[in-house]
């Protein structure tokens, strides 16, 4: 059973980084595509995650399993900034840049990170604030009832909601100007909202861990109805943790949840009756597909015009072989893509049995 249940987690999350790589299309589709992908699929992402914590039972074990995150989530964050940088910085020279004030002014941005940084860097953000989440949910969890728990993230669901509309209503620009005018490095706001889902993940787990029929049917009914109301005109919902649009206090659970319960349930269905390899391959992948499918792009569609095929296939591929040579050619390659495991203490094995 648990090989089963890690095998549908597995394809999900492969699943979800397709729709990653695919939500940033830089093209325009008839088909508000990316718009229903920004729905649920970060969200999602946060919840998983949250499905497979631990609380921590010390002090000491709250330090080992925040330091085993630094590493597995900071580590390649840090490595992929350098790489990518690294990478820009030689084709800016390239092309004749040799503005000192450009870089100083560049580096600064990395460093503050979060919503600041765009184009290549478009998806570091969900990585610091994964990481803020974890470290606040281990603090949670270690020093507080169930009870304050739950009242905590209530809170923090309702300040998240303020700080959005705060930064939609009373700054002045659109969504992404707006909310780069709140001046919080690595986007750790964020964790306001993601700690929502992220505990939803880990309070809900056994529903999460076997998603019944029924509730499988209400999500698709859910769901069908909120892309119908949509499509119709009736509400025009958006959802951007990135640059903190939360645009409905209740339909930001209620879209987000239902389009997760329908995904995990399918997948929970698939995975039994069918082998997918190739999203648990993709999965696999995902670090390095995550911090490079934007940068594949950036460097190849001067030279390539694709579509959205052309561009998932890239944004794929290319990744893909750099993990691979990674793991096999590059020392400690591993910990760069977030394979770090702590060292198991002298005689925790005999413990365990």
């Amino acid at each position: 059973m648990a090989k089963q249940r890690l095998t549908w987690v597995d394809v999900t999350k492969g699943f979800l980084m397709i729709l990653v790589v695919i939500g940033h299309y830089p093209g325009e589709l008839e088909f508000p595509l990316s718009k229903y992908i920004y729905w649920f699929h970060m969200p999602a992402f946060f919840l998983l995650s949250g499905l497979f914590f631990k609380e921590a039972k010390t002090r000491a074990e709250a330090g080992e399993s925040i330091w085993k995150r630094f590493m597995q989530l900071i580590v390649p964050y840090l490595f992929f900034l350098v790489l990518i940088t690294a990478m820009r910085y030689g084709m800016e020279l390239g092309y004749g840049n040799t503005d000192l004030q450009w870089y100083l002014n560049d580096l600064w941005t990395l460093v503050v990170g979060g919503r600041f940084v765009r184009g290549a860097y478009g998806v570091f953000w969900f990585v610091t604030s994964l990481f803020a989440v974890f470290v606040l949910f281990t603090f949670l969890t270690r020093y507080f009832s169930r009870k304050v728990q739950i009242g905590l993230v209530t809170l923090s669901y309702l300040v998240a909601h303020m700080e959005s509309l705060f930064a939609q209503r009373v700054l002045d620009g659109g969504v992404v100007e707006s909310a780069q005018q709140i001046p919080l490095p690595w986007n750790v706001d964020v964790a306001l909202m993601a700690l929502v889902y992220f505990a939803i993940g880990y309070y809900m787990k056994t529903f999460w861990m076997e998603i019944s029929g029924k509730w499988l049917a209400a999500g698709a009914v859910t769901v069908a109805i909120c892309l119908a109301l949509d499509a119709s005109g009736l509400f025009d919902y958006h959802l951007s943790m990135k640059f903190l649009r939360y645009d409905h206090f209740f339909l930001d659970l209620i879209i987000p949840i239902s389009c997760t319960v329908v995904v995990i349930g399918l997948f929970q269905r698939a995975a039994r009756k069918m082998p997918l390899n190739w999203l648990q391959f993709v999965e696999k992948h995902s670090i390095s597909i995550m911090y490079l499918h934007i940068f594949a792009d950036i460097v190849l569609n001067d030279f390539f015009n694709y579509g959205l095929i052309g561009f998932t296939a890239i944004g794929l591929v290319l990744p893909i072989l750099v993990s691979v040579a990674l793991e096999k050619f590059v020392p400690y390659g591993k910990i760069f893509l977030g394979g770090f495991r702590p060292r198991k203490k002298p005689g925790s094995a005999a413990m365990v049995r």
